[in-house]
Protein backbone atom coordinates (compact mmCIF):
# COMPACT_ATOMS: atom_id res chain seq x y z
CA UNK A 1 0.00 0.00 0.00
CA UNK A 2 2.53 2.64 1.06
CA UNK A 3 4.98 1.75 -1.73
CA UNK A 4 2.39 2.96 -4.28
CA UNK A 5 2.04 6.31 -2.52
CA UNK A 6 4.77 8.76 -3.53
CA UNK A 7 4.22 10.90 -0.42
CA UNK A 8 4.62 7.99 1.97
CA UNK A 9 7.69 6.83 0.05
CA UNK A 10 9.13 10.36 0.25
CA UNK A 11 8.46 10.52 4.00
CA UNK A 12 10.09 7.11 4.46
CA UNK A 13 13.18 8.26 2.55
CA UNK A 14 13.32 11.41 4.72
CA UNK A 15 13.46 9.17 7.79
CA UNK A 16 10.18 10.36 9.26
CA UNK A 17 8.55 8.60 12.18
CA UNK A 18 6.31 5.63 11.39
CA UNK A 19 3.10 7.48 12.30
CA UNK A 20 4.00 10.33 9.90
CA UNK A 21 4.63 7.84 7.09
CA UNK A 22 1.46 5.87 7.88
CA UNK A 23 -0.76 8.97 7.89
CA UNK A 24 0.80 10.42 4.73
CA UNK A 25 -0.39 13.64 3.14
CA UNK A 26 -3.74 13.60 4.96
CA UNK A 27 -1.94 13.34 8.28
CA UNK A 28 0.36 16.25 7.48
CA UNK A 29 -2.65 18.40 6.58
CA UNK A 30 -4.38 17.39 9.83
CA UNK A 31 -1.24 18.21 11.83
CA UNK A 32 -0.84 21.60 10.15
CA UNK A 33 -4.48 22.49 10.85
CA UNK A 34 -3.99 21.46 14.49
CA UNK A 35 -0.84 23.57 14.78
CA UNK A 36 -2.62 26.60 13.35
CA UNK A 37 -5.47 26.08 15.81
CA UNK A 38 -2.98 25.87 18.69
CA UNK A 39 -1.50 29.20 17.57
CA UNK A 40 -4.99 30.69 17.34
CA UNK A 41 -5.56 29.48 20.92
CA UNK A 42 -2.46 31.37 22.11
CA UNK A 43 0.20 28.65 21.68
CA UNK A 44 1.13 27.48 25.16
CA UNK A 45 4.29 25.55 24.22
CA UNK A 46 7.93 26.49 23.77
CA UNK A 47 10.16 27.04 20.77
CA UNK A 48 11.05 23.36 20.25
CA UNK A 49 7.38 22.46 19.90
CA UNK A 50 6.73 25.46 17.66
CA UNK A 51 9.64 24.51 15.39
CA UNK A 52 8.30 20.95 15.22
CA UNK A 53 4.97 22.37 14.06
CA UNK A 54 6.72 24.52 11.45
CA UNK A 55 8.65 21.43 10.34
CA UNK A 56 5.27 19.81 9.65
CA UNK A 57 4.49 22.68 7.27
CA UNK A 58 7.87 22.21 5.59
CA UNK A 59 7.22 18.47 5.17
CA UNK A 60 3.79 19.30 3.81
CA UNK A 61 5.32 21.67 1.27
CA UNK A 62 7.89 19.11 0.18
CA UNK A 63 5.30 16.35 0.07
CA UNK A 64 3.07 18.39 -2.23
CA UNK A 65 5.95 18.39 -4.69
CA UNK A 66 5.81 14.61 -5.03
CA UNK A 67 2.09 14.01 -4.44
CA UNK A 68 -0.26 12.78 -7.12
CA UNK A 69 -2.32 15.56 -8.71
CA UNK A 70 -5.51 14.03 -7.36
CA UNK A 71 -4.12 14.05 -3.81
CA UNK A 72 -2.92 17.65 -4.13
CA UNK A 73 -6.32 18.67 -5.47
CA UNK A 74 -8.05 16.91 -2.59
CA UNK A 75 -6.17 18.91 0.06
CA UNK A 76 -5.46 22.27 -1.62
CA UNK A 77 -8.49 24.03 -0.14
CA UNK A 78 -7.75 22.92 3.40
CA UNK A 79 -4.08 23.88 3.11
CA UNK A 80 -4.90 27.33 1.71
CA UNK A 81 -7.45 27.91 4.45
CA UNK A 82 -5.00 26.90 7.21
CA UNK A 83 -2.21 28.98 5.64
CA UNK A 84 -4.46 32.02 5.39
CA UNK A 85 -5.51 31.66 9.02
CA UNK A 86 -1.88 31.19 10.09
CA UNK A 87 -0.73 34.31 8.27
CA UNK A 88 -3.32 36.33 10.19
CA UNK A 89 -1.93 35.06 13.50
CA UNK A 90 1.76 35.86 12.96
CA UNK A 91 4.18 38.60 12.01
CA UNK A 92 7.07 37.96 9.65
CA UNK A 93 10.54 38.41 11.13
CA UNK A 94 13.89 38.96 9.45
CA UNK A 95 15.58 35.84 10.79
CA UNK A 96 14.52 32.21 10.50
CA UNK A 97 13.37 30.78 13.80
CA UNK A 98 15.95 28.05 13.19
CA UNK A 99 18.60 30.78 12.96
CA UNK A 100 20.43 32.34 10.05
CA UNK A 101 22.99 29.56 9.63
CA UNK A 102 20.40 26.79 9.31
CA UNK A 103 18.25 28.88 6.95
CA UNK A 104 21.25 29.51 4.70
CA UNK A 105 22.26 25.83 4.73
CA UNK A 106 18.71 24.76 3.85
CA UNK A 107 18.11 27.57 1.36
CA UNK A 108 15.05 28.83 3.25
CA UNK A 109 13.73 32.31 2.59
CA UNK A 110 10.89 34.26 4.12
CA UNK A 111 9.16 34.17 0.74
CA UNK A 112 9.26 30.43 0.02
CA UNK A 113 9.46 29.09 3.58
CA UNK A 114 7.52 31.83 5.37
CA UNK A 115 6.46 29.51 8.21
CA UNK A 116 10.04 29.51 9.51
CA UNK A 117 10.02 33.32 9.66
CA UNK A 118 6.71 33.70 11.49
CA UNK A 119 6.37 34.92 15.07
CA UNK A 120 2.94 34.39 16.65
CA UNK A 121 1.23 37.60 17.68
CA UNK A 122 -0.29 35.83 20.70
CA UNK A 123 1.60 33.09 22.54
CA UNK A 124 2.97 32.20 25.92
CA UNK A 125 5.72 34.49 27.19
CA UNK A 126 8.29 31.67 27.07
CA UNK A 127 7.84 31.11 23.33
CA UNK A 128 7.85 34.80 22.50
CA UNK A 129 11.01 35.35 24.55
CA UNK A 130 12.73 32.40 22.87
CA UNK A 131 11.79 33.67 19.41
CA UNK A 132 12.96 37.18 20.25
CA UNK A 133 16.26 35.73 21.43
CA UNK A 134 16.77 33.90 18.12
CA UNK A 135 15.60 36.75 15.91
CA UNK A 136 16.84 39.71 17.90
CA UNK A 137 13.23 40.82 18.29
CA UNK A 138 13.12 42.37 14.83
CA UNK A 139 9.96 42.10 12.76
CA UNK A 140 10.14 42.96 9.05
Amino acid sequence: MTSNDPVREFLREKGCADHIIRDGLAGLVDQWESAVQAIDDGYAFGLDDYLNDMDVRQLLDESLGVARHSDRDQFTGRIKKADHKFKGLVEIVDVSLWGTEVAEEEGWTNESNWWYFARPLEAGPELLAEIDEVTGGDAL
